[in-house]
């Protein structure tokens, strides 16, 4: 009889689901001064648009503390973009996202995400003249910036970073570099993380060559930008105007100096140095669809990591570069930092 009326109350919970139900969270979009930023030779503005996602109970639980989960948008994208501010359709639209996650199940958390659209379209999350040190941003301005303004734990255990596609190259690199500030980290689909080969020329390089001013930049096709993007983050040149970068490529040829800069930049040559920082981090997370053309790289990050005896999760799924990222956050990332971030005791 017991067993009965459980499976009954099963029942009601799936077809009557009162508290699991999916209640929306709160947005924000908030600006954020980033005194990493100021002064970057691409003219970009130091206060920088941010979204904050609030659980829904945010609202009235009013002494209650959460933690915190920075996730990082990637190239040619923006917050305006995942959060569909403005009305803007795009292929993810994120608080819906997390708003079935939390029905499901997955810990309330805040859920921050800046805009690092830039000039060229993308900081990569990274330290440059000129850009801006958007690596110095996410980990010290803005984890600063939320901790002050919002009832957050403010404590390595409570803080989280994930990210896609440069996004996923900004976990990785940030992550690596700073686990007293983020202990656990989720890299979806991450771009960027081979060293480059000085000896052949990259897609777009010619084009990069040739350009003068910034509409032709912004007339260009992907990889073109990504080109200049790129360099920008990783071969700053300050006395190199209008973009104040060297491209890595001269005639269409690989330029061994510039390559040597954008290799030190790439987490699958840095990770060497950085293992007793892996270590430290409460849990690590990659994964990457079959039909990515980025899932040799993530393949190789996770047997270097299973090389150091580093422990990792790592799956390859069925799916390009985009078309299961809500799927993943919802299902994945967010169960993944459930289950490592300390969250307020009862």
């Amino acid at each position: 009889m017991r067993r009965t009326s459980l499976l009954l109350l099963t029942c009601a919970l799936l077809l009557h689901p009162a508290e699991n139900s999916a209640r929306p969270g709160l947005v924000e979009r908030i600006k954020v001064h980033g005194v990493s930023l100021e002064g970057n030779l691409s003219g970009d503005a130091a206060d920088r648009d941010v979204s904050v996602y609030l659980p829904h109970s945010y609202a009235t639980a009013k002494k209650k503390r959460y933690p915190v989960l920075y996730l990082l948008h990637g190239f040619t994208d923006s917050d305006e973009k995942w959060f569909g501010h403005n009305g803007v359709k795009h292929w993810m639209h994120l608080p819906t996202v997390l708003d079935k996650a939390m029905a499901a199940g997955a810990a309330e958390m805040i859920v921050v995400q800046p805009n690092a659209y830039t000039r060229f379209e993308g900081s990569f999350y990274s330290n440059s003249v000129t850009t801006g040190n958007w690596e110095d941003f996410i980990a010290r301005d803005l984890v600063a910036y939320i901790d002050q303004h919002y009832r957050t734990l403010p404590a390595l255990e409570s803080r989280g970073l994930a990210g896609h596609s440069m996004g996923g190259y900004g976990t990785i690199r940030i992550g690596m570099k700073h686990p007293d500030v983020f202990s656990s980290i989720y890299a979806l689909a991450p771009c960027c993380l081979a060293a480059a080969d000085p000896r052949s020329s990259r897609p777009g390089a010619e084009k990069s060559e040739s350009f003068t001013t910034i509409e032709e930049f912004k007339k260009s096709d992907f990889f073109t930008k990504a080109n200049f993007a790129l360099a920008a983050a990783w071969s700053p040149n300050p006395k190199k105007p209008p973009f104040f970068l060297d491209l890595p490529t001269k005639g269409g040829q690989g330029q061994t100096s510039v390559a040597g800069r954008w290799s030190a930049n790439a987490p699958l040559a840095m990770l060497d140095q950085y293992i007793g920082n892996l270590k430290k981090l409460k849990g690590i997370a990659l994964d990457v669809g079959d039909k990515d053309g980025l899932s040799t790289g993530v393949k190789d990050l996770s047997a270097a990591l299973t090389l150091y005896g580093i422990e990792h999760f790592f799956e390859i799924y069925p799916g390009d570069h985009i078309n299961k990222i809500g799927d993943r956050i919802e299902l994945k990332v967010m169960p993944f930092f459930s289950q490592r971030l300390k969250a307020a005791k009862k």
